[in-house]
């Protein structure tokens, strides 16, 4: 049997592009994506308590109590407010790498944001299926975050 490089090494990546219109500043867009992604971040099912150290090196991880969790990247770059990067497996717990970026830009009297999540590994079919709609509704909370504050 034979497999064409093309197709193995589609089935090894994930690559998830979306571009959100804020109406609020850049500032509060940023610190919206920042609580977000930390103490108010949430799923579909309800809030999901997470922490981010929003700083280089810094640990992206959910928090479960009493010294468990699950570490889901390291902030790679940080640049307020118009640049968070993270790397690292996110909510896949097998050999898997994650690039997660949110790019930030004034436009229109408001922000754009440019985001992505590229993958590499072993990615599961679950998690493929499930992925482009969770970062959607992530995504969504944190556009609804910063317009609240804007008001």
């Amino acid at each position: 049997m034979m497999i064409s490089t093309e197709t193995a090494l589609e089935n090894l990546t994930l690559n998830i592009q979306q571009e959100i219109r804020v109406n609020a500043s850049l500032e509060n867009t940023f610190e919206a994506l920042l609580e977000q992604l930390g103490p108010s971040a949430e799923n579909e099912s309800g809030p999901m308590p997470m922490k981010l150290e929003a700083w280089p090196g810094g640990r992206w991880f959910r928090e479960l109590g009493d010294n468990n969790g699950h570490c889901w990247g390291t902030v790679q770059a940080i640049k307020r407010p118009t640049l968070l990067e993270i790397t690292g497996p996110l909510f896949m717990s097998y050999g898997v790498v994650s690039n997660l970026q949110y790019r930030l830009s004034e436009a229109n009297g408001g922000t754009l944001i440019k985001f992505h999540h590229k993958a590499f590994g072993l990615i599961q079919e679950e998690h493929r299926k499930g992925v482009s709609q969770g970062w959607t509704h992530m995504n969504g909370r944190i556009k609804a975050r910063a317009e609240a504050k804007a008001k």
